[in-house]
């Protein structure tokens, strides 16, 4: 290891100068001075009809939201502290091909959100098992865990066909992802590097420090997700809305754009798949999808982990076999 990797590896990652505030300090106060200093221009304006329709999206998704998202961080959390990589280490079978279908299904036992996920699928690389047997379980453990089927259930109650749509969907991406990679880019070289959640602290400490940090990265998103849905169902025209919605494939693409650029958590992103009423059931199952499988968020972090060789081929396979595999599964059962 070169000594470079080593000062990057023993760096303590939240050090900065004691006593001096942080830039988050001096931004969040100058936003305040903006706001103070704009209240006479800006309080009349939020009486405005459509700003108040825009509020009252944005609180709905998001209070339907949280609950779902802490109990899938919790749940993510004490897995990641507790049983995860021991236990898919034991349940994997030798061989490969076989391995892949089961790191599957142990996404469904073995939860984990997004962002835990690829340094889980690096250790476990590290400990032996083979990288399309651990990038399978990357992209099923956030997809097919109970707390995201109960939180899609919710969303769209009395629809339990697009509950195992997405399940069906996102495991077929998932295991088909696992056996591609296996056969045709097993040569691509993997840099195995230190994920962010610190394994070597005490359980109870991990295990908060895993929720801290997970709650609070799920959560900024989920409100950008939150705060973009609302405004496309209030500011946007709605002959723009329906003449994307009204084309099935400009359907697809743009929510799987959409889901791609806005990172949401698994936990949450039904509620927002649920308000874009214009579009229709397929294109929603595209949107929940593809969201857990690859987003902006996931691409940078697996670039960083893996290197830019890895990303440069595992990020357009995924994207391609999600959005494949959700337009068939919906073309079946929806």
């Amino acid at each position: 290891m070169s000594s470079s990797t080593s000062q990057e590896t023993h760096a303590p990652p939240d050090a900065r100068p004691s006593g001096r505030p942080s830039l988050q300090v001096f931004l969040v106060f100058g936003v305040l001075a903006v706001l103070v200093a704009s209240q006479q221009w800006l309080v009349p304006r939020l009486d405005d009809p459509a700003l108040a329709t825009w509020s009252t999206i944005f609180v709905a998704i998001v209070v339907q939201s949280v609950p779902f998202l802490v109990g899938g961080v919790l749940l993510a959390g004490a897995i990641a502290t507790l049983l995860s990589e021991r236990a898919l280490r034991r349940l994997v079978p030798d061989n490969a091909a076989l391995g892949v279908p089961v790191a599957g299904l142990a996404g469904v036992a073995l939860p984990g959100c997004e962002c835990a996920s690829v340094p889980v699928a690096s250790s476990l690389m590290r400990r032996g098992v083979a990288p399309s047997v651990a990038l399978t379980f990357l992209l099923a453990a956030p997809a097919v865990n109970p707390v995201v089927l109960v939180s899609t259930a919710v969303a769209f109650p009395g629809r339990p066909e697009i509950v195992l749509a997405r399940f069906l969907a996102s495991l077929v991406t998932a295991v088909a992802v696992g056996w591609l990679w296996l056969r045709f880019a097993g040569r691509v070289p993997i840099l195995h590097r230190r994920g962010t959640h610190d394994h070597d602290a005490g359980t109870a400490r991990a295990f908060l420090s895993s929720v801290r940090h997970d709650f609070i990265h799920a959560a900024g998103f989920l409100v950008l997700g939150a705060m973009i849905a609302a405004a496309v169902n209030t500011f946007v025209p709605r002959e723009v809305i329906d003449s994307l919605a009204g084309n099935a494939l400009l359907a697809v693409l743009t929510l799987a754009t959409f889901a791609f650029v806005v990172a949401l958590c698994s936990e949450a992103d039904a509620f927002v798949a649920a308000s874009l009423t214009a579009f229709s059931d397929t294109a929603k199952l595209v949107f929940m999808v593809v969201g857990p499988a690859m987003d902006v968020k996931l691409a940078s972090m697996e670039s960083g982990q893996f290197g830019g060789a890895f990303a440069l081929r595992f990020v357009p396979l995924v994207l391609a076999v999600a959005v494949l595999s959700a337009c068939g599964m919906g073309w079946w059962l929806l």
